[in-house]
């Protein structure tokens, strides 16, 4: 008989997710995903002038904030036919490709490596011998065997005080653990590096958006002023400094991120679980031209069934019969009905319709809704989206960039491009990602400076921001962005000048959602079935293929009472 184990709530992600699987013999079998906290933002922002829209849905998320905010504003300005000028789409792509870079490689090394990583082992290590691995896979300056003995001591002092503080609650000593005390060490030191790395990079937002998080944008392009003679803007000062961080951020990922993630994927390689579903969805993003010429994307646009890498379908986000969300295990309704029914975010509604445990200790009856995640569904197909389904959809289309870097990367590992299909080439894909990021980053930033050298210092344009200009009746429009988790989409209609519906369909809710009408799983209970797990108690196999993902859930429920204006906060198991 099926053992049932229950993971609630899942740590070291943003937001509340709880999983429970059925265990067979050390197997998982199978598997139920189930966010716990609603969002309902969509609610707020109706009938509200859509030029301030990306302020308020900035706020889903604490930690992708720009992404959110870029999608809305492009979901506004398609449905009220702006183009905003080269300097703003450049400032804007640079400010994604911050976050993509800096996500990642948070992600990798404070939520994700502790998966892989034995920090406690990492006490037994030879410094020395340290030093010869990190000076074998990169040039790094810090690699010498006195800068390992001293992250060696300063754990060896955390452990001695009996406080571990983030290192706390760790599975350490797990059978599941494959390096070498020596590479746990290398991955410890550039662990507490890139703590201190990633507070700079973001200062590229604070300078072209004002702050970080939750930059300033403007519909029609971007309220960033660029004047060598005002101390008030961004000036050739900045702009250096901006350039400098760029370079820096280059270094950091080719010279300490992917060769992290390559050393230590050579001790998993058989790690071969977690692939899932092996349908990707990317909807393109980081255009060389106009955000709506597709054929200009450095991220190409595509879909791939079945793992099919000689098909790469099309996918658009304004067709009703390719986006579709299902609410048969969701805790919603759409008006009569709770059930059976798929609608397109144009036509969907955030009504909330809860039905589920009243405890967080009573087991999901997953015969029912059990979920607050929605059920996206392309054509019917559920589908993975985020860095690995971006990565095989650029290869299997011939990107040479990516060819080069995948074809590269495997050869170095002696995998085949099949190894991909799993949680360590979910990880090893978002490192890739990052050295894309950076070098279309460098381009971008060329660009702009070039432009500003040539006296083209525009970034807004005002034609049409009063709503006199606007088209009569109801406007529709779609924002879709790649977020570094994956493809991102705002659905708006306006109507008189203000926000009729909105709908966000976020990438944790693809990969993240709960069965549809047809019974189908999605990408995280997918990836789930077929993992192994050595111990039980000690859940460590399937974090590895929960936290591949990189999960972005909803954060607490707040609900406020009218008559006395007391706050509640709501936690659902």
């Amino acid at each position: 008989m099926a053992e049932r184990i229950v993971v609630d709530p899942v740590t070291r992600i943003e937001g509340h997710l709880r999983v429970e699987v059925e265990l067979e013999n050390h197997v998982i079998k199978n598997a139920y995903s189930s966010g716990t906290c609603v969002r309902g933002i969509e609610l707020i922002v109706q009938d509200r002038d859509p030029r301030d829209v990306w302020a308020f849905v900035q706020r889903i998320c604490g930690v992708c904030t720009t992404t959110h905010a870029l999608a809305s504003l492009r979901s506004v300005e398609y449905a009220l036919d702006i183009k905003i000028p080269r300097n703003a789409h450049l400032i804007r792509d640079i400010m994604n490709a911050t976050i993509w870079i800096h996500d990642h490689i948070v992600h990798f090394y404070h939520l994700h490596a502790l998966d892989w990583v034995d920090v406690v082992s990492c006490l037994s290590a030879d410094p020395a011998e340290t030093s010869k691995i990190a000076q074998s896979i990169s040039d790094w300056p810090n690699s010498s065997p006195g800068y390992f003995a001293n992250v060696q001591q300063k754990v060896q002092k955390i452990v001695d005080s009996g406080q571990l503080g983030i290192f706390a609650n760790g599975y350490w000593g797990h059978e599941a653990y494959k390096l070498p005390p020596e590479v746990n060490l290398l991955a410890v030191a550039h662990y507490l590096e890139a703590l201190e790395w990633q507070k700079e990079i973001v200062q590229i937002h604070a300078i072209f958006g004002g702050k970080n998080p939750h930059p300033h944008y403007v519909v029609g392009g971007m309220a960033t002023p660029l004047d060598n003679n005002s101390d008030n803007a961004v000036h050739i000062e900045r702009l250096m400094h901006v350039s400098r961080l760029i370079d820096e951020a280059t270094d950091f990922v080719n010279k300490v991120y992917v060769p992290d993630v390559i050393a230590i994927a050579g001790f998993y390689k058989d790690a071969t679980y977690g692939g899932g579903l092996s349908n990707y969805m990317s909807y393109g993003d980081f255009s060389k031209g106009d955000i709506r010429d597709v054929d200009q994307y450095r991220v190409p646009r595509g879909v791939i069934i079945n793992g099919n890498l000689e098909d790469v379908q099309d996918v658009d986000p304004t067709l009703h019969t390719d986006v579709q969300e299902f609410i048969d295990k969701s805790w919603y309704k759409y008006g009569n009905t709770d059930s059976g029914e798929g609608r397109h975010p144009w036509e969907g509604s955030t009504e909330f319709n809860y039905t589920g445990p009243k405890s967080a200790y009573t087991q999901l009856d997953v015969e029912q809704k059990y979920s607050w995640l929605k059920t996206p569904r392309l054509r019917n197909e559920p589908m993975e989206v985020g860095p690995l389904a971006r990565i095989m959809i650029a290869y299997a289309k011939g990107d040479a960039d990516v060819k080069q870097l995948v074809d590269d990367t495997l050869k170095k590992l002696d995998l085949p491009i099949t190894a991909l299909h799993s949680a360590l080439g979910r990880t090893a894909a978002r490192a890739l990602e990052a050295v894309l990021a950076a070098k279309w980053m460098r381009e971008d930033m060329d660009e702009l400076l070039n432009n500003i050298k040539n006296g083209n210092k525009i970034t807004f344009d005002r034609t049409k921001w009063e709503p006199s200009s606007w088209p009569s009746g109801e406007a529709k429009g779609v924002g879709w962005v790649e977020a570094p988790r994956g493809a991102l989409g705002h659905w708006i209609v306006i109507e008189d000048g203000k926000t009729k519906n909105y709908q966000a369909v976020v990438p944790t809710t693809w990969n993240a959602s709960p069965r549809d009408n047809n019974g189908v799983i999605g990408a995280y209970e997918a990836s789930l079935v077929g993992t192994p797990m050595v111990n039980e108690e000690q859940p460590l196999e399937l974090l590895r293929v929960i936290h591949s993902f990189d999960p972005c859930l909803a954060c607490a429920v707040h609900l406020t009472d009218l008559e006395s204006n007391k706050q509640i906060d709501i936690r659902l198991g």
